[in-house]
């Protein structure tokens, strides 16, 4: 358990400083627009790719903390036991999902995108350093998963 309060405390440290910068380039791109008049080329950009990161960690973060949107109107009806298995159920299939869409695709994009040279237009940034974080979210969403399958077992 010391390992995912590390994990927890990095990730969330990362996704403070990620939304710091977001709202300084959000502010920095207000200002260039309506106080300079000459709106800066790069901070729209840079915004999205943020905003992507911080909404794919924070998926991350959340599965975590089990702090995910759910319907809990079968499992609050269902005995312990019957829970337990629902909340078995429902973590396998977490996983699996998140090792197709997150892992293989994730990867097979970030692959493609690295092949393919692809550059971001206004940073000249290889797109394959914005997804990268689709692959990495989804490992450590699998860890949690798998933390949390052990600590149902026990």
């Amino acid at each position: 358990m010391a390992l995912r309060k590390q994990i927890d405390k990095i990730l969330g440290k990362t996704l403070v400083a990620i939304m710091a910068i977001m709202v300084i380039n959000v502010l920095w791109q207000v200002f260039t627009r309506y106080v300079t008049g000459n709106p800066s080329s790069f901070t729209d950009e840079l915004a999205r790719y943020l905003m992507i990161w911080v909404g794919i960690l924070g998926a991350a973060y959340v599965a975590g903390k089990n702090l995910h949107v759910a319907i809990d109107i079968l499992p609050s009806r269902a005995t312990a036991k019957t829970q337990k298995k629902l909340k078995f159920i429902v973590t396998i299939l977490i996983i699996l999902f998140v090792f197709c869409a997150f892992i293989v695709g994730g990867s097979r994009l970030v692959y493609i995108s690295y092949i393919l040279g692809q550059q971001s237009p206004a940073l000249q940034i290889p797109l394959a350093v914005v997804y990268v974080i689709i692959p990495i979210s989804g490992l450590l969403i699998i860890y949690y998963k798998v933390s949390d399958l052990l600590n149902l077992r026990s």
